[in-house]
């Protein structure tokens, strides 16, 4: 790492700056993605972070779930802040930064460091310079039967093609793959947990379509003639494309449409709008869709439960969180139709549960302890549907204060669960209901409470979120997680997560849980549970086994039978 940083900065000279910014993100805007030049130049393994290096300083620039993580990894050499200091940036002032166009949006560099310093354009990627980075293999994009997704390609461009007409508007540009996937009904593999196809999409007023991706991926769709030859555009020819057609205004994604491709419409086009209807639309799921996630959850279950039961009763040898993880998966590898984690398995037990999003490694693991709190986080993406879930367990019996603090996550979690939505229809509404009995002992955890979920696509998604910040309305259809903790550095971690969806019933929205798994009854302190919550999880663990009993041999179904 302290030689790549020493390799980029003599590079520095060349291109006249005084510092250069890596983003997390590729030049699709993933969450996940398989390139990784962030962790390339700090070391940094985690799904959210900017690192800015200057002739002598390094900044590291993460959020909440990654404050002890990024401390172990990139302390030693970086000066680490959270997101929040990057708003219109005054650590250091009067710089010229360089950036790879392609991997930031105008508004990033607009709201981060236009205001104290200059940023100068560099069109080859330095970090690639320093480090080549591997190409993945090309995994053919492959579409989704209306029978799987609940909704055809044409009513999808229907809705996208009337907000054009509404905002006087001749194309939109989809810059954001998770939204190709959605209005095309494509999946692909160019994510390292998620179906994502790396491409994106140009749709005219009048219905039409363009494919922007790579040939080689789009090979399949092209001879199932799920997309025409004519509505199919290689990449690299996209510049020269946009050039050529006719009209006068643009569409384009503010989170997903990089500086380069805002530049190249702008040099025709003026934009006028910069909001991508698709990823309100794909938020809200349909029947079929809520149907194949409800079978992918019970499936996804089975699996769950086995391995908490075979952790907790059966399973008498030593072993370490790694193999934890990896017994897990042995269990959702079972079933055919599961095909993959929807995240990297976070499996941290007693200090390392506290490291919000700890990760595992061979070589610096812990062995599990009989004394210790193990949290793990872990999800599948199935045919159909995408699962995360985080149960928190133990092994012998702990003491009163973790208790009494698994006890008031729990509290929280079961508030959240019970949400009149009618009245409490946002997240930040509902966020406040997670942390109440925690923020009563004046407590508190530094993520938000959930996160949207796609449909056998991207395990985090929006705009919807629960967030002391987001006003999003929740809707029908909508599928989030419920997921408060409480996390004591260098001691502990706890976090109790289900995915639930919205549901309409009469005239009322109420969250359905999706996740069927049992919660940790050896944690809980009864004493701080009202008749309410206590009804509320004999009906959970009663759906619990009623829904997956079938699929578990007997001793795990008497085991099961227990947490009613």
């Amino acid at each position: 790492m302290r030689n790549y940083i020493k390799l980029l900065r003599s590079k520095f000279k060349k291109y006249e700056i005084d510092g250069y910014i890596i983003p997390k993100n590729d030049d699709f805007f993933t969450e996940y993605s398989k390139l990784n030049r962030l962790e390339v130049i700090s070391n940094f393994s985690g799904s959210a972070g900017l690192a800015i290096i200057l002739k002598n300083k390094n900044y590291l620039f993460t959020d909440g779930r990654y404050t002890i993580q990024s401390k172990i990894e990139s302390g030693k050499n970086f000066k680490i802040y959270g997101f929040e200091k990057l708003i219109n940036c005054n650590l250091f002032k009067n710089l010229t930064l360089g950036i790879d166009p392609k991997l930031f949006t105008n508004t990033q560099i607009r709201n981060y460091f236009l205001k104290y310093n200059k940023i100068k354009h560099i069109e080859k990627n330095l970090i690639d310079e320093i480090k080549k980075q591997k190409k993945n293999i090309s995994v053919p994009f492959f579409s989704l039967d209306k029978s799987i997704v609940g909704e055809s390609v044409s009513s999808k461009l229907s809705k996208i093609t009337k907000y054009l007409k509404n905002n006087k508007s001749d194309y939109i540009f989809i810059s954001a793959p998770e939204n190709v996937a959605w209005a095309l009904n494509i999946r692909g593999g160019d994510g390292p947990n998620s179906p994502i196809p790396n491409s994106r999409l140009l749709v005219t007023k009048s219905k039409k379509i363009l494919l922007i991706s790579n040939l080689k991926k789009c090979k399949q769709l092209l001879k199932n003639k799920v997309i025409k030859e004519d509505e199919f555009l290689d990449e690299n020819n996209l510049p020269s494309r946009i050039l050529h057609l006719k009209g006068k205004n643009f569409i384009v994604d503010d989170k997903s449409c990089s500086i380069f491709y805002e530049n190249l419409i702008k040099s025709k086009f003026n934009i006028i709008k910069r909001e991508d209807p698709v990823y309100f639309l794909k938020a809200i799921k349909n029947k079929t869709e809520i149907k194949n996630m409800i079978n992918a959850h019970i499936l996804d279950g089975v699996a769950l439960t086995k391995f908490l039961y075979w952790i907790k009763k059966i399973n008498k040898k030593k072993i370490t969180e790694v193999e934890a993880a990896n017994k897990l998966e042995s269990f959702r590898k079972i079933n055919k139709n599961f095909l993959y984690p929807s995240f990297d398995t976070i499996a941290g037990s007693g200090k390392n549960g506290a490291i919000v999003h700890y990760r595992a490694k061979k070589e610096n693991c812990r062995v599990i302890n009989k004394r210790d709190v193990f949290l793990c986080d872990s999800g599948g993406q199935y045919k159909y549907g995408t699962t995360d879930v985080t149960r928190t367990i133990c092994f012998s019996k702990q003491k009163q204060n973790i208790k009494d603090v698994f006890t008031k996550v729990l509290k929280g979690h079961i508030a959240v669960a019970t949400t009149n939505i009618n009245k409490d229809d946002t997240g930040k509404k509902i966020d406040k209901r997670a942390r109440k009995f925690l923020n009563k002992s004046n407590l508190d955890y530094a993520h938000g409470t959930g996160h949207g979920v796609g449909f056998f696509l991207n395990v985090h998604e929006g705009p919807q979120s629960i967030t002391k910040i987001n006003t999003i309305k929740i809707k029908e259809g909508m599928v989030l997680s419920n997921e408060p903790g409480y996390y004591k550095t260098n001691e502990y971690g706890v976090r109790i997560e289900n995915l639930v969806y919205v549901k309409k019933i009469k005239r009322n929205l109420l969250f359905k849980n999706l996740t069927m798994a049992p919660i940790e009854k050896d944690l809980i302190n009864f004493e701080l549970l009202t008749v309410k919550e206590k009804n509320y999880l004999f009906k959970y663990h009663l759906e619990v086994y009623l829904k997956i009993s079938e699929y578990l041999n007997r001793n795990e179904r008497k085991w099961l039978a227990s947490f009613i």
